[in-house]
């Protein structure tokens, strides 16, 4: 097998690995988001924010919405 060829075999290797790494923490949550609302909507339940959230500080917003 040729240097080149080893050095491409290798870093593709690399690649894949990074992809497959990512894929349950970053791609599956994203392609499956009704599924992940519906699990934080049930781990959050009887939890209120203002009882954990440190004094001071705002309560998160999103920027992007509109008003």
């Amino acid at each position: 097998m040729s240097r080149n060829r080893r050095i491409t075999l290798v870093f593709a290797g690399f690649v894949t690995a990074v992809a497959a790494a990512f894929y349950p923490i970053f791609f599956h949550p994203l392609t499956h988001k009704e599924e992940y609302k519906l699990t934080q909507k049930i781990n959050r339940a009887g939890i209120h924010q203002e009882d954990v959230q440190p004094v001071g500080l705002k309560v998160w917003s999103d920027p992007f919405k509109t008003k």
